[in-house]
């Protein structure tokens, strides 16, 4: 109840031109858009972790892959056990739980949110690599923390972040984009993995509907798929949305596809 209010507030304040802080201004978010626009490789989508929350798509490159980072576990793992049935050990970590909803062999779960610093209850993704797979080259990185992404992608060196082959995200808050401050932090963020990684899916979280101003839509949480540039051959725009295997994150809400000014 309290997040419709929310979005009903920031609904009433955009259609007034308005926003609690000063508006960003259109270009800036019509070049972002244009930066992050999916694109299609030669790698096929598929799709792990079930046809509803807590499944996701991305490139079938998995291919001498043999360990997955995936902070934010809540009740959720199924990705991580269809990741496992392909020999992928998974590392787990949620300082909300106790333990992983799934028993299995190849999961190592760490008590702690995933954060900018290293403490008893925090950790930081380079620290967590450093300790789990210290000369891996080649992970998948599948990130659900409710907001902190940002502030541990802009965190993390480079260095760690291209140790993935595959990065997953939901990003949350997006629609702070429409907010000067809150753009610079999300630009900043996307900045970081694109340097050398390429955007390949983009699916809306039905649990909010986008919210619009001045012709452009944006849903506040969005899951992204992203794939290390050094495993596309090839690159086209010819995409359509939803993807086939899209599924929507919360049966009981309408609802959408991506919207167009976002491909």
């Amino acid at each position: 109840m309290i997040n419709q209010l929310k979005i009903g507030i920031k609904t009433i304040f955009l259609n007034l031109g308005m926003s609690l802080g000063k508006m960003t201004n259109k270009q800036k978010i019509l070049e972002f858009l244009e930066s992050v626009r999916p694109v299609r490789t030669h790698h096929e989508l598929i799709r792990l972790g079930g046809n509803k929350d807590g499944g996701y798509l991305i490139p079938n490159d998995l291919a001498d892959i043999s360990t997955c980072f995936s902070p934010g576990v809540s009740d959720v793992a199924n990705f991580e056990h269809d990741l496992s049935s392909r020999g992928i050990k998974c590392f787990l970590a949620d300082y909300s739980v106790h333990e992983p909803p799934i028993k299995n062999r190849l999961f190592d779960f760490e008590k702690k949110f995933l954060g900018d610093k290293n403490n008893k209850i925090f950790m930081t993704l380079e620290s967590w690599v450093k300790s789990k797979d210290p000369n891996g080259k080649d992970s998948i990185l599948q990130m659900d923390i409710e907001g902190a992404e940002y502030a541990v992608l802009c965190n993390t060196p480079l260095e760690t972040l291209n140790k993935f082959r595959i990065i997953v995200i939901e990003f949350h808050d997006l629609d702070t984009l429409f907010n000067r401050v809150g753009f610079e932090v999300i630009n900043l963020a996307f900045a970081r993995i694109l340097k050398n990684f390429v955007v390949v899916h983009i699916h809306p979280n039905n649990t909010f509907p986008p919210l619009k101003y001045d012709g452009i839509a944006i849903p506040p949480i969005m899951e992204f798929t992203f794939l290390r540039r050094d495993r596309v051959r090839k690159i086209s725009r010819k995409l359509s949305f939803p993807h086939r295997l899209d599924r929507s994150n919360v049966l009981k809400y309408k609802d959408y596809a991506l919207p167009e000014c976002w491909r």
